[in-house]
């Protein structure tokens, strides 16, 4: 069949289901839910793919989240389209729940679009024209954050990574993969889709300041002031930001979750939370060093003591130009011109799918439909229909393109590709952060 004939049949049927996609989509943001929490989030796309497709689903595939598997008895390469489940917190919100959770990041968008390519692709029959297998995976804890929460799964042997995306490359989710696609939503302004961002990577830090408690009030002399300590090192780190080169993007942006326990007693145990964000893996190394050395610093230098847990964050996006060059034929395809694309973003934040972008191909474009910055107050889905469907018709369609005629175009990618790390190098790398330094 037309290769044409095709997509028209997967708009088609994308058109037809849309009422059902939407519901997924917004089922999902009434009820948002934590990084490796997302039960009910996980269950409502399992039902998804049984009821609607009829796809068996594996699911706990990283202590949450599950996969369906379309064409498993096909020979050739494998596409597979990801969503994500976690919200984050943002107790602001207006839709936010009871402890403050909400899908102020947009995944709820995410999956519906995730589960709208699944749609195309098999209600109408396509899948069974294309030369490949596709996996859908909804995939949990892209948000970095509760590290407590994730610090006790790993202590009791759930987890070992806290990212999602990293925890499924170590259990061997995409080991027969050979190209992985995914979107975010942003609000893009007066344009519609923004395609080939690149981001920061990031290490993460638990820090904590041990001092001595005294009596504020009468005996200060006596203690040692960690909250002292902690201060001291954050503006050790901030005298160093000139020695930060300007390309590697480099953001650390601290918080203090414990600065003491009363107020006449001199702090004992001062504990802070950071990233070390840089948009290169070196740029990374390097800035995290300095930012030790600043911190150590602090706690020497009012006599503290001082012990740093390093948590492996993620890698840099990085955009795979082949790739970008099919969703654009497919964009245009859509009706979408030049005026309506911004070609290339920088992000300083991060992403889990950059672990992705170095093993394999990836796509990532971000699609508007949304008003406001994510994560805050202000964010809100202005187009629904545009925001859940046109992901959905944009990925499928790309995925017909990349198997379509003995997926000679998928083929062709794949033999151009290096990848920028081997699985065993990723794991190594992730294994070098993590780690306690103590001083």
């Amino acid at each position: 069949m037309d290769r044409n004939e095709l997509k028209e049949r997967v708009i088609r049927a994308i058109e037809e289901n849309k009422d059902k996609i939407m519901e997924a989509g917004r089922k999902i943001y009434k009820n948002p839910e934590f990084g490796y929490k997302e039960i009910e989030t996980t269950k409502t796309v399992k039902e998804f793919f049984e009821k609607e497709l009829n796809l068996e689903v594996e699911d706990k595939i990283a202590y949450t989240g599950c996969r369906a598997r379309a064409n498993k008895d096909k020979e050739g390469i494998k596409i597979a389209i990801l969503g994500e489940l976690d919200g984050i917190s943002c107790k602001e919100h207006c839709d936010a729940n009871s402890i403050g959770a909400s899908h102020t990041c947009g995944h709820n968008v995410q999956i519906a679009g995730m589960l709208g390519a699944a749609v195309g692709l098999i209600k109408s029959g396509v899948i069974d024209e294309l030369n490949g297998k596709i996996d859908f995976m909804a995939t949990p804890a892209e948000e970095f954050i509760e590290l407590a929460y994730r610090t006790k799964l790993k202590e009791e042997g759930h987890i070992k990574f806290f990212g999602g995306k990293q925890e499924l490359i170590r259990r061997g989710a995409f080991d027969d993969v050979d190209i992985s696609m995914m979107f975010h939503v942003l609000d893009t302004g007066d344009k519609k889709v923004l395609t080939g961002p690149v981001s920061n990577g990031f290490i993460g830090k638990e820090v904590t300041f041990i001092g001595k408690e005294a009596h504020a009030g009468s005996a200060p002399y006596e203690g040692i002031n960690a909250l002292n300590a902690a201060m001291l090192a954050i503006n050790n780190v901030h005298a160093q930001r000139e020695t930060f080169k300007e390309s590697d993007r480099v953001r650390f942006h601290p918080i203090i979750t414990k600065g003491g326990d009363i107020v006449n007693v001199v702090p004992a145990d001062v504990k802070m939370e950071s990233y070390v964000r840089a948009r290169t893996i070196s740029g990374m190394i390097d800035a995290n060093m300095k930012v030790n050395r600043g911190l150590i610093a602090g706690a020497m230098a009012v006599g503290a003591q001082i012990e740093i847990t390093e948590i492996p964050g993620y890698l840099p996006i990085l955009r795979h130009d082949n790739m970008e060059e099919v969703l654009r034929g497919n964009l245009e395809y859509l009706g979408l011109t030049s005026n309506d694309i911004i070609e290339g973003g920088d992000f300083t934040g991060s992403f889990d799918f950059g672990d992705v972008s170095h093993l394999m191909p990836t796509l990532h474009p971000m699609f508007g439909g949304v008003t406001g910055a994510l994560h805050t107050r202000g964010y809100k889905i202005s187009d629904e229909e545009y925001a859940y469907l046109m992901p959905a018709k944009s990925l499928a369609l790309t995925v017909v393109d990349l198997l379509y005629d003995n997926a000679k175009k998928g083929k062709e990618i794949l033999e151009n590709f290096k990848p920028a790390m081997t699985k065993e190098e990723y794991l190594k790398f992730m294994e070098s952060n993590d780690k306690v330094i103590k001083a």
